[in-house]
């Protein structure tokens, strides 16, 4: 056997799944920082204050939330979903309820010092009030509903391989039951998770989406039942009626009919239908950035989804440069330690 002199470094992992993981992490911060300015605004306000969106904007005057954040700043969406990965990572996999816990409330307080407006969701609020109280951190997200589990669970989608749906759905629950323990909340983040999941393992939109199909409709039979539309059923006819729109006609269909809101069965399904369309990665960012209500989330679910998809390349050279400048943030070492994991190869 020929021995390596050189002291070349073969690196385990192949660059289509570097790049799609990489993508996957980066689209998600970049529809995050896209939304910034404009989440939880009314869509007119939206079109008021900024126009048709045509990239980074720093927040305007009635954005209460993340008042005088600058362009291409991320939010809650972005650090809660780096957060997950690193415990993801330094669980070997797993994330602990409790470290899980203790991890939110110190993101939470770190806001605060920072003197954000930019604090964790209701679901999770609530749920880590729970836990502040002594509650069990595996039964706090029995009423967790929203899309607070959905909107940082894309590293999952990166470390766990949702071939066996049964095994990558343990592995969504695990990372989501501490604030979203409940048939919507994990229909969600399933959903999300498997499209990154196949996106990473070289699927193109049309199979990455039958993957986030299935994984919600076995995802909604998980944790506490909670009422409420079918994320799976309610995709597949906002899709097709999606694609019978017009681009004006569709994003008042997203607005005002598939909804907006921080519902999982609103803003996981409006992310799913965008990704749906297959056109450009950064275009749909846009169109989702500024729809109104819970945009941020919505685009970086999205985003999520078509970076595993489209990979590294599929997003422009200065949006991935601009998160790197303003956030000091390079997602490269987390996407490999993550794929890692998914190889079961050393870091």
């Amino acid at each position: 056997m020929q021995s390596h002199t050189n002291h070349e470094v073969i690196s385990p992992i192949p660059l289509s799944m570097r790049s799609a993981a990489a993508g996957a992490l980066y689209g998600l911060a970049i529809g995050d920082a896209l939304g910034m300015p404009t989440q939880s605004m009314p869509r007119e306000w939206i079109l008021q204050d900024y126009g048709r969106l045509e990239g980074f904007r720093a927040a305007g005057p009635r954005q209460a939330i993340a008042a005088g954040m600058p362009a291409g700043t991320v939010t809650d969406d972005t650090e809660q979903a780096v957060m997950v990965g690193e415990l993801l990572v330094s669980g070997d996999g797993r994330i602990e309820p409790l470290v899980f816990a203790s991890s939110l409330m110190r993101w939470e307080q770190s806001m605060k010092d920072r003197g954000s407006l930019d604090l964790l969701g209701p679901s999770t609020k609530a749920a880590v009030e729970i836990i502040r109280q002594g509650g069990d951190p595996e039964d706090a997200g029995r009423y967790g509903t929203t899309n607070g589990a959905a909107m940082r669970i894309a590293p999952v989608g990166i470390a766990v391989e949702c071939l066996d749906m049964a095994t990558f759905l343990d592995s969504v629950v695990n990372a989501s039951m501490v604030t979203h323990n409940t048939s919507l909340g994990i229909a969600g983040a399933a959903a999300v998770s498997a499209a990154v999941s196949a996106g990473v393992a070289g699927a193109r939109v049309p199979e990455a989406l039958e993957y986030a199909l299935a994984a919600a409709r076995e995802g909604s039979l998980r944790g506490h039942w909670i009422a409420g539309a079918d994320i799976a059923d309610r995709s597949m006819w906002a899709i097709s009626h999606l694609k019978s729109l017009t681009p004006s006609a569709r994003a008042d269909a997203l607005y005002n009919v598939v909804g907006t809101s921080v519902a999982s069965q609103e803003s996981v399904t409006c992310a799913l239908a965008l990704v749906a369309l297959d056109e450009d990665p950064f275009q749909t960012l846009l169109e989702a950035a500024g729809l109104g209500g819970d945009t941020d989330t919505i685009a970086a679910m999205a985003g999520a989804m078509l970076g595993a998809v489209h990979g590294l390349d599929g997003w422009p050279a200065g949006a991935v440069e601009t998160i790197r400048t303003v956030n000091d943030l390079h997602l490269e070492p987390l996407a490999n330690d993550l794929l890692h994991l998914r190889l079961g190869t050393g870091a």
